[in-house]
């Protein structure tokens, strides 16, 4: 959430940059946003007049009353109880304001970073970095979702039968692949610095406000009416979560965080092979990395995190290439966001695997995630995460790419965690 003073302050740059989103609403909201924030802080101004006022006038019964002036003390108690009912009104006034400021401030995105294309949609992204060579297959190549039939590794009929479309059962060393990927991931965090978390997969409102999940995204989260509680879409939703209220020690920046959850998503599919088999589900599983940053750092770290996810995917000798999102592209939380994708032999085309994104003050804003600096002041802290891995889009290239005629062939990185090296 962007804060009031920053639309106050830095207007032409908010509306200016919000466009870059193809944002159509950006100068009615932010205008409505100061409009309503002047008015509060008028009628704010107002009750703390008479407050004020009020308080001194009290103070004065008491001395009239001391001075046998109690007729003149009588007046002023009457006055004093019409200046407290204003105040009364002056209070409701001012909840209505910030009510309907903070539901406008939660419809305005994160305004994008100069660096930040401004095209409308996918095809306006900037391709920054491409790494390996697409690998050739050979003649009866097969795409994985006739793989994992051939090989008995993942079952969507299973998944369909229990539960429903998009939650598939994964067997046999399809679930040992899925384990190998999760120890992978989180094995290579570890040894870049992240301390690793097992948060809760379910969330209460507050923390889908504090991560901006809500009310952005509500449709697209499995919700628990009976308990009020929302299944994750990420675990960056928990992990942020735990700073939330918060004065960091200056001294623990920044904060390095992963975690592994299953993840839910109701996010309707469409048909087609773009979305058919792994491409897109409703659980799956995914390490996530999360960094708690002051706003002088924030961008280098955003740097370095991107560099963690470009190494595992050579680590899984992958083909790969680095995006910047354009503001049209952007998700509602970001500034500035960097997307991953894989190069799926067999389905030839390029799948995302992660997003890497920067913050600012945005999430940390909502959460009060703050710190003290050296002169005791008390500022925002930037908020930054990525997908360090996401394991389906990953499962599907690393089957589709290392196909041979005598089987599937294992990257050697994974050998150790899976303790076999050919799927066959």
């Amino acid at each position: 959430m962007l804060q009031v003073q920053v639309l106050r302050e830095e207007t032409n740059r908010v509306i200016e940059g919000l466009k870059k989103r193809h944002f159509k609403d950006a100068e009615l909201l932010v205008n409505e946003a100061i409009e309503i924030d002047k008015n509060r802080r008028e009628i704010q101004k107002q009750a703390d007049d008479l407050k004020a006022k009020s308080n001194s006038d009290s103070k004065k019964i008491g001395e009239l009353m001391k001075g046998g002036k109690a007729d003149e003390a009588n007046i002023l108690k009457g006055q004093v109880a019409l200046d407290k009912e204003h105040i009364k009104k002056s209070e409701g006034s001012l909840a209505e304001f910030e009510k309907r400021l903070q539901e406008i401030l939660y419809k305005i995105p994160n305004v994008p970073h100069p660096n930040v294309p401004a095209g409308k949609a996918a095809e306006d992204n900037a391709t920054v970095y491409e790494h390996g060579s697409v690998p050739i297959l050979h003649a009866a190549a097969l795409p994985h979702w006739e793989l994992i039939k051939k090989y008995d590794i993942i079952d969507f009929d299973l998944g369909v039968k229990i539960t429903g479309a998009g939650f598939p059962v994964y067997k046999g060393k399809g679930a040992k692949l899925q384990r190998a990927l999760i120890n992978f991931f989180l094995t290579e965090a570890e040894l870049a610095g992240y301390t690793e978390i097992q948060p809760p997969i379910m969330v209460n409102e507050a923390s889908g406000y504090g991560t901006g999940q809500l009310p952005d995204k509500e449709g697209q989260m499995y919700f628990v009416n009976e308990d009020g509680l929302y299944l994750i879409p990420t675990a960056e939703v928990p992990i942020t979560n735990l700073y939330r209220d918060v004065i960091v020690p200056e001294e623990t920046l920044p904060i390095k965080n992963a975690g592994y959850t299953p993840c839910f998503r109701r996010e309707a599919g469409s048909w087609g092979a773009h979305v058919r088999g792994l491409n897109r589900l409703h659980q799956f599983d995914k390490v996530e990395v999360v960094q708690i940053a002051k706003a002088e750092d924030s961008y280098k770290i955003l740097e370095e995190m991107a560099l963690h996810v470009q190494g595992l995917l050579e680590k899984l000798e992958l083909p790969y290439r680095k995006l910047l999102l354009c503001g049209g592209d952007m998700g509602f939380n970001s500034a500035m966001t960097y997307d991953m994708e894989v190069f799926s032999a067999a389905q030839q085309r390029w799948l995302e695997v992660s997003s890497v994104s920067n913050f600012e003050t945005f999430q940390a804003n909502r959460l009060k995630l703050r710190y003290k600096n050296k002169e005791g002041k008390t500022q925002l802290l930037h908020t930054l995460n990525g997908s360090a891995l996401a394991l389906p889009r990953i499962v599907a290239a690393i089957l589709e790419n290392n196909q041979t005629e005598d089987g599937i062939k294992i990257p050697e990185a994974l050998r150790r965690y899976t303790g076999f090296d050919w799927i066959k």
